[in-house]
């Protein structure tokens, strides 16, 4: 448990951090699934809108340090592979 008014308020801080960080993580995957389900249903023109729309969310995400860059990276590269491969 927190004792001193500084690790209070670093605990204060992580519980913010924390609730903003879910919350972009949370809208990250949201754009990551309509990818993921345009991918499911084999439309092209939709997989490829749809992750045109969610490859600046997941770069924002590593802007804000939810995720690392590299794990960006590699989604996006994956994401990509597959949506070109539906052609």
């Amino acid at each position: 448990m927190a004792n001193s008014p500084q690790s209070k308020k670093r605990a204060r801080q992580n519980e913010a951090r924390f609730a903003v960080n879910k919350a972009r993580r949370s809208r990250i995957r949201t754009f990551l699934r309509k990818v993921e389900e345009a991918i499911a249903s084999g439309d092209k023109e939709a997989a490829t809108a749809a992750l045109k729309v969610a490859q600046p969310e997941l770069m924002r995400g590593v802007t804000k340090g939810v995720y690392h860059k590299n794990t960006a990276a590699r989604k996006m590269s994956r994401l990509s592979a597959r949506v070109k491969a539906l052609g």
